[in-house]
Order: structure tokens, then C-alpha cells, then sequence
């Protein structure tokens, strides 16, 4: 049988991540788990071009399970294809589209059980209709997100003009409201391709076999049952809607100036620290990164600082090379003196930390991040809460979430009138609130909630864990 590996003896499914570590994350947790709770065998397909030098090192890993196969994808020559100034959706699609005859031979050689792939990936799904292999999205944002996106073909055809433009929030059928200040990105213009390019993509959606998402009950409970129970949905029709999440990395291989960084979290106070990453992708502008560091120093709080090369054009000016500042130095970019006068309460860690190892640590209190979904998740999996400092694409949507709706484990920082950047002051006052104030030591009382309910729903017995093994179930007893 096609869909059994033939070294295995064990149901063969495929992954289809497009490049990003904040795609290839989360579907390469879910294939491992599926490796080691559920006995699969994993082809995981790697598009190597364009690839930072931060996922080739991960998808290369010895710790990967031996059930788990990467399957890297020939480079294809994007140099006529692809300009600077093309946003990342966009980039990404057309990445995804001139591999399409690398991903089909990879599919036809070993047609698996069934397809996972996520969102930028969609041109696979007629290969794997060709091949009558049933196909899968997993949606690797929030659940608010997936229900904006499977009304947007919607909006798409009855709003005239920009969305930018409406009177009034957003109101998905049966969930909640989005704020125009805070809609994502690839949605505020709509005469451009990267608008074009996501209509598609979740235009596809009702394609798929089922749609996993990264999320749980206890987080969007409103977002989740909308997504589901509401008629506008029932009607397009969407496919079963699987939440397996939080879908985070428990573990991380560690580089010798990752351990460095765990040894000096080791002579720290517990909750005494506050981590500062801006994830995978994210970039501040030169103005903004002293501002930063001047605000860190006057609160006099104990900190992790992870900087980049500052980006004064575009906040996602990382996505696509992170990892690959190997000769940073990262006090080029800050105010002078400033790691000499904190080098007793402050590391500063050039491009990238262990993010995962960091959050787990019983000494940090706080996290200072961007609010990608990924980073979102891991902090509430290990009850720390956040200072929001959203950048790019949906992040604004869910630093609301996290502040305002549900779960109010974050406060965010506020721009003065006038100004372009956050203010110096204003970054003192929020450190001080989430490490020192009531108001944070509420906020870490509500972030460990949600850390005791992710958990729990991980567990065998537990909503995420019986949602997966019941398609995991599924896939195994299907003949195709």
C-alpha cells in the first residue's frame, strides 16, 4: 500500500510547510508528535530556497525522531522572479508555486495516507486531488484569525472600496469584532498582490480534508465555537475545524552561547527577568531600538535582550535571513555605554536565543514580544506575561486579544501623540507594571491559568491530545 511507508510498515503521512520558522515550527511539532504518540512515519518537505540558515539548522537536526524523514526540495532560481521590496506573502506563494514540480515527483514517488500543509502552500491541493490524497490545512495563526479569513472571501464580494475604510469594526459571524486599526496587514490594501495572493490562499480553505488550528477552548472559546457552530460557516461549507493546540516546542538543541544565556538565567532571582525577542521575522528602526534600551535601563529591571540589525524600512526585515547575522555585534546598534552600565542586570544576545528554554525558566518573569502566534502560545504554556509590541501581519489583532478580550495576560505600550516610536519613559513605566507592579503580579496569576489549561488539554484524555488521535485514528484505518 502507497500510503504505508516501505521501511516503516507504519501509515505514511506528508507535510508541506512554506519557508519561515514560524511555519515550519508548529507543523514539524505536529509531525513529531505524530511520530512518537501515534507510531506514524512523516515525510516533511522542505523548500530550501529562499530557507534561512535558522531553519536549515533545525530541519537538519540528529534529534529528530528516526520515524520522522526531511525531504529537501532542489533550490529553484527566483532571481527573475523576486525584488526586494515584495512583501512576504507574496514572496512566499510565489516560492511555493515554481516548487510545485519538486513537491508533485515527491508526492507521486510515495503518495502518503494524507497531506498536512498550511496556508501559503494551497497550489498543492490539486497535485494531491490528482493523486486522490486527502489534504489537510493547518492554519498556524489564531482561530480569530481563521474565521476573519473564511469571511474575507465574503467581504471580498460585498464591500465596495477599502476595508481600511469602514465606519465600523469588523463583525465575523458569530464571533467577535475586529478593529480597523487592527486588521492585518496583507488586508489594508486591497489593489496590491500580497492581498490578492491571501484572498486565494484562504479562498481555498473549504478544499481541505479538515483544518487544524493552533489553539484550545480556554483561550478562544468564543472564536472557536463561532468558527463552528455559527450558520454563516455551516453554509459555505467549511470542513471539521481541529484544535490540537497549543502545538509548541518542548524542546531545543542547544548551541554552546545558547547555554551561556540558561547559565546566566541560573544566577538570577525567580520572576526577576524580562525577556525581549521580537521573533523569528521582526526588526525595530534604529530610533526605536535606543528607545528601548534607554527605557530598559531606567527601569533598572534585570533583562534578556535579544537584537537584530535595526530595519528602518520594513518591521519583517528578518524573516527571511534570521540566523544569518553570524558576525553581529550588537552594540553597534545600541546607545553607547549602555552594556557596560547594565552588564550587572543585562545580557544582550545578538539575533536569536532560545526562546523555549528562556520562557521555561523559573527565573524570567516577563516577555517583551512581537505577539506572533508562536510566541503567543509559548508564553501562555509557560504562564509568563507579556508586555505586546505587535509589528507585522496579524500581530496587532492578537496583542488586542491578549490585553483587551479574554485572557488580559499582557499590557502594551502606548506611542505619544506625535510621536513615531515609543517612548523611553513609556517602556519604563510597562516594564515596571508587568515585573514589579500588582498589575502584573495579576497578570502572572491569569498567565498561569492558561499555563495549567494548556497542559491539561496536551494530556491523553485532554481535548487537543483526543482531537489529534481521532484523525490520527482515522488516517490509519482509512484504505485508500
Amino acid at each position: 500500500m502507497a500510503a504505508v511507508a516501505a521501511e516503516s510498515g507504519r501509515t505514511h503521512i506528508t507535510f508541506l510547510p512554506s519557508p519561515g520558522m514560524g511555519h515550519i515550527i508548529p507543523l514539524l511539532v505536529m509531525a513529531k508528535r505524530l511520530v512518537l504518540h501515534h507510531g506514524f512515519h512523516v515525510s516533511f518537505i522542505s523548500i530550501t530556497t529562499e530557507a534561512s540558515a535558522a531553519q536549515t539548522q533545525l530541519l537538519r537536526s540528529p534529534d529528530l525522531p528516526s520515524g520522522l524523514h526531511v525531504v529537501e526540495l532542489p533550490l529553484v532560481d527566483m532571481s527573475d522572479i523576486l525584488h526586494d521590496d515584495m512583501t512576504i506573502v507574496h514572496r512566499l506563494c510565489l516560492i511555493v508555486r515554481e516548487s510545485l514540480p519538486f513537491i508533485s515527483s515527491v508526492l507521486r514517488r510515495n503518495p502518503p495516507r494524507a497531506l498536512v500543509l498550511d496556508i501559503f502552500c494551497t497550489d498543492a491541493f490539486q497535485i494531491a486531488k490528482d493523486l486522490s490524497i486527502p489534504t489537510y490545512s493547518f492554519f498556524t495563526a489564531s482561530t480569530a484569525l481563521l474565521a476573519f479569513s473564511l469571511y474575507l472571501p465574503t467581504m471580498d464580494r460585498e464591500i465596495e472600496g477599502e476595508y481600511v475604510d469602514l465606519p465600523a469594526p469588523v463583525q465575523v459571524p458569530g464571533c467577535g469584532a475586529i478593529r480597523i486599526e487592527d486588521l492585518m496587514d496583507q488586508v489594508r490594501n486591497r489593489k496590491i498582490d500580497e492581498y490578492k495572493w491571501y484572498l486565494l490562499s484562504v479562498s481555498r480553505l473549504p478544499m481541505a480534508a479538515g483544518i487544524f488550528v493552533n489553539s484550545w477552548e480556554d483561550l478562544e472559546p468564543v472564536w472557536l465555537r463561532g468558527s463552528t457552530e455559527n450558520s454563516f460557516f455551516r453554509r459555505i461549507p467549511i470542513p471539521p475545524v481541529l484544535p490540537i493546540g497549543p502545538v509548541v516546542e518542548e524542546d531545543e538543541q542547544l548551541t554552546d552561547s545558547d547555554k551561556e544565556c540558561i547559565a546566566w538565567l541560573d544566577n538570577q532571582p525567580p520572576d526577576s527577568v524580562l525577556f525581549i525577542s521580537l521573533g523569528s521575522g521582526g526588526t525595530l528602526t534604529s530610533a526605536q531600538l535606543t528607545e528601548l534600551a534607554w527605557g530598559l535601563e531606567l527601569s533598572q529591571q534585570r533583562f534578556i535582550l535579544v537584537v537584530r540589525t535595526p530595519s528602518d524600512s520594513r518591521a519583517s526585515g528578518a524573516f527571511f535571513n534570521v540566523g544569518n547575522e553570524v558576525e553581529l555585534k550588537a552594540e553597534a546598534y545600541l546607545p553607547q555605554g549602555f552594556m557596560e552600565r547594565t552588564r550587572e542586570v543585562g545580557l544582550v544576545v545578538p539575533s536569536w536565543a532560545p526562546q523555549m528554554a528562556v520562557l521555561r525558566h523559573p527565573s524570567t518573569g516577563g516577555f517583551l514580544s512581537h505577539c506572533g502566534w508562536n510566541s503567543t502560545l509559548e508564553s501562555m504554556y509557560h504562564g509568563v506575561p507579556m508586555i505586546a509590541w505587535p509589528l507585522y501581519a496579524e500581530q496587532k489583532m492578537n496583542a488586542t486579544m491578549l490585553t483587551e478580550e479574554g485572557p488580559r495576560v499582557a499590557i502594551r505600550p502606548v506611542i505619544g501623540a506625535g510621536e513615531k516610536v515609543v517612548g523611553r519613559e513609556e517602556i519604563e513605566r510597562v516594564v515596571r507594571v508587568v515585573m514589579e507592579g500588582e498589575e502584573g503580579k495579576e497578570m502572572r496569576r491569569r498567565a498561569g491559568e492558561l499555563q495549567r489549561s494548556a497542559r491539561a488539554t496536551l494530556k491523553p484524555g485532554g481535548p487537543s491530545f483526543e482531537t489529534l488521535s481521532q484523525v490520527a485514528v482515522k488516517w490509519t484505518t482509512t484504505v485508500q
